[in-house]
């Protein structure tokens, strides 16, 4: 994607659904990526599935969680979608922003005119321990996994390392999730729809320190797609497309051992270089930031990463309340991976999902007024892969 034009329309966004995230009981995976494509669907009158899309790239994290392999074809048959080609994506937790991806790959390279492209995974049946392991398969096996370390850890070390240099505080970590709590309320998809004081917030049980209950994610359920197309096509769908016009993403070493510095996740900042130059814009013109919150730590490193504030001043942008809705940059309006939840191989395009809504106005009580240009932040693993989208209002 090299020669693209600045700020000229990759993709077009002409449709978006989201299962409601939570414990759903009794459901599979599969009956979920159901309710996030049936939502897609009825959102788009002019679009018709099984003629229309050509083909579908599915994000999912593992087969663990329910014994489940070939997800593709998997989900495509329930959602009435077979025979068209499927194919799975997988980059731990930023799985479904390389759905993004390839999705936009194929529209560009002329193969398929309207693809569907999402994500799912069914993690809440599982015991707790049983979840840290599978999700721990995302950091490195021999030095990391074998020697008991799982993200909650890892993370506490990039909390530590950013404390220890920067002087970033417990406090300041605490206010993410007030904040993603509050945002969340306002989400009825979301899995925790309730308000988090920061005295409670801050006397949560220690699960690494110093990263509390309220400083991670939760184990969700859930679903999520899009239906991307060629922008001169996308009036043929729907009066108001989202324009992806931006792209990029990075790797890293699977290993945080490996790298020289703790207080940045490398890929973020490429992936977000590479968006920034191709749509034309920068980290000033972002109105609305859907940022990959797992920790509270990631979301301070994610402001700096992305460019929202200079490295070292992510805990003061956070106190200063500029990610809040109405500041200068709204981040995680839908409660983010904290409070709407991280069902893994969904969040990449739950998170454009939201950003899809922010921009044709259709937010509810978290609308940021006026938005016009939007932006995702997925990583897998501990940064080991990166994804970053820009989005504009049409």
């Amino acid at each position: 994607m090299g020669d693209t034009v600045k700020g000229k329309p990759l993709v077009s966004i002409v449709s978006a659904g989201l299962s409601k995230f939570g414990r759903r009981t009794g459901l599979y995976g599969r009956e979920l990526f159901v309710e996030a494509v049936n939502e897609a669907f009825e959102r788009c009158p002019n679009l018709n599935p099984r003629k229309d899309i050509k083909a579908a790239f599915i994000g999912m994290m593992g087969e663990s969680f329910e014994h489940q392999g070939h997800t593709g074809p998997t989900v495509l048959d329930w959602a009435g979608l077979l025979p068209i080609q499927a194919f799975r994506t997988e980059g731990a937790c930023g799985s479904s922003a390389a759905a993004i991806r390839c999705g936009i790959f194929a529209v560009l390279s002329g193969l398929s005119d309207v693809v569907l492209v999402g994500g799912v995974e069914k993690m809440t049946h599982r015991a707790t321990s049983d979840v840290t392991e599978y999700l721990a398969m995302a950091c490195d096996f021999p030095f990391e996994q074998w020697n008991g370390l799982t993200f909650p850890g890892l993370f506490a070390m990039v909390a530590t390392a950013h404390m220890h240099k920067y002087g970033t505080t417990e406090e300041q970590m605490a206010m993410v999730a007030v904040k993603n709590h509050h945002h969340g309320c306002m989400n009825p998809k979301a899995h925790m729809q309730k308000e988090v004081s920061l005295e409670k917030a801050m006397s949560s049980r220690v699960i690494a320190w110093p990263l509390k209950l309220y400083d991670c994610s939760l184990i969700t359920d859930g679903a999520s797609c899009l239906i991307l197309t060629k922008p001169e096509l996308a009036k043929t769908f729907t009066d108001t497309p989202v324009h992806i016009i931006g792209s990029g993403q990075a790797s890293d070493t699977i290993g945080l051992y490996e790298r020289n510095e703790y207080t940045t996740l490398n890929v973020g900042r490429l992936a977000a270089e590479e968006a920034y130059r191709m749509a034309g814009v920068t980290p000033s013109n972002i109105d609305a930031a859907e940022v990959h919150d797992c920790f509270t730590i990631a979301e301070i490193v994610a402001y700096e990463d992305l460019g929202f504030c200079k490295p070292g001043l992510g805990g003061q942008f956070i106190e200063e309340g500029q990610s809040q809705i109405g500041g200068k940059v709204a981040v995680c309006t839908s409660g983010g991976l904290k409070a709407k939840g991280h069902p893994v191989g969904a969040t990449g395009v739950a998170q454009a999902y939201e950003i899809y809504l922010q921009l044709t106005g259709q937010a509810a009580k978290r609308q940021v007024a006026g938005a016009e240009i939007g932006l995702t932040h997925n990583v897998g693993g501990l940064g080991a892969t990166g994804v970053v989208n820009i989005y504009k209002r049409d």
